[in-house]
C-alpha cells in the first residue's frame, strides 16, 4: 500500500470515528405521543390527570330535612374537586368563604294530600324572581352585584335539597324550603324583608302554605318576633364594626 492509499485510509477511518462521536454523543430527545414518568427529589411519579370521573358528592347531599338548622351550612359548604377555585368560574348564586352564624328558614309546603310538580315550581320561581344557578337550587341574588353571594336560596325540602333540571317533568315534591345565612350580602332585617315576600308569593302560585321554622303555620306574631330578632341582630353587627380611634 502506497503513502498516499494510506493517508486515504487513514482519513477514512478518521471521518468514520468524528461521525459515531458526533451522532452518540448528542443527548437524547424524548418521544413524542407519549406521557413519561416525572419526579422530583423525595417526590413520586407523577400521576396525570384523567378525564370522566366522577366529581366528589356536593354538599348540597347533606340536606336534611329533619335537621333544618343546618341547610344553610350543608348548601354552602365548599366543594374540593381539585381546581384552583380562583380560576374556576363561579356559578350564579356561589356563596363567598365566610363562617355561617346564623340561618334563617321557611317553608312552602303543599297541602295536604298534594305535592308540587317540577315544571309548575320552576315557573313559579321566576315568577317570584329566583334564579337556578350554584349547588342546584334556586336564589335571589343581589342587582347588579351576583358576585357578592345570594340574599337568599331556595332548596328541595327533600333530599339531596338540589333540583335535577334533567328530569324536572318527573319531580313530585311536598315543598321547598327557603334559607337566609347571616351574615349576608345585605342586613339580615332586609333579607328577610325580601325573603317573606317572595315565600308568600310562591305560595300564592302553587296553592301552597307558607310555614316557619317549626313546620307551623306562619303568623303575624311570629313574622314580628323574627323581625325584633334580626333588627338586633344587625344592630349587633355595626356596633361589632364600630373601632375606637
Amino acid at each position: 500500500m502506497s503513502a498516499n492509499e494510506l493517508r486515504i485510509v487513514i482519513a477514512v477511518i478518521g471521518a468514520i470515528v468524528f461521525a459515531l462521536i458526533y451522532f452518540f454523543g448528542q443527548p437524547k430527545r424524548p418521544r413524542q405521543g407519549r406521557r413519561t414518568p416525572w419526579a422530583r427529589d423525595g417526590e413520586g411519579e407523577r400521576i396525570e390527570p384523567t378525564f370522566g370521573e366522577a366529581p366528589p358528592a356536593g354538599a348540597a347531599d347533606d340536606i336534611d330535612p329533619a335537621a333544618l338548622h343546618d341547610i344553610g351550612a350543608s348548601v354552602t359548604a365548599p366543594r374540593d374537586d381539585g381546581t384552583d377555585a380562583a380560576a374556576k368560574p363561579r356559578a350564579p348564586g356561589a356563596r363567598p368563604p365566610q363562617p355561617i352564624e346564623r340561618i334563617v328558614t321557611l317553608f312552602v309546603a303543599a297541602r295536604a294530600g298534594e305535592s308540587i310538580h317540577g315544571p309548575d315550581l320552576v315557573v313559579a320561581a321566576e315568577k317570584a324572581g329566583l334564579a337556578f344557578g350554584d349547588m342546584g337550587i334556586f336564589h335571589r341574588l343581589l342587582a347588579g352585584k351576583p358576585e357578592a353571594g345570594p340574599v337568599f336560596s331556595m332548596a328541595n325540602m327533600v333530599k339531596p335539597g338540589s333540583f335535577d333540571m334533567r328530569h324536572i317533568d318527573e319531580l313530585r315534591t311536598p315543598g321547598v324550603s327557603f334559607f337566609m345565612t347571616l351574615p349576608g350580602p345585605v342586613p339580615a332585617l332586609d333579607a328577610w324583608e325580601a325573603m317573606l315576600p317572595t315565600a308568600q308569593r310562591l305560595a300564592e302560585l302553587l296553592d301552597a302554605t307558607v310555614l316557619d321554622e317549626e313546620r307551623n303555620a306562619l303568623g303575624r306574631q311570629r313574622i314580628a318576633h323574627i323581625r325584633d330578632e334580626l333588627r338586633a341582630w344587625d344592630r349587633r353587627q355595626e356596633r361589632n364594626q364600630i373601632r375606637p380611634r
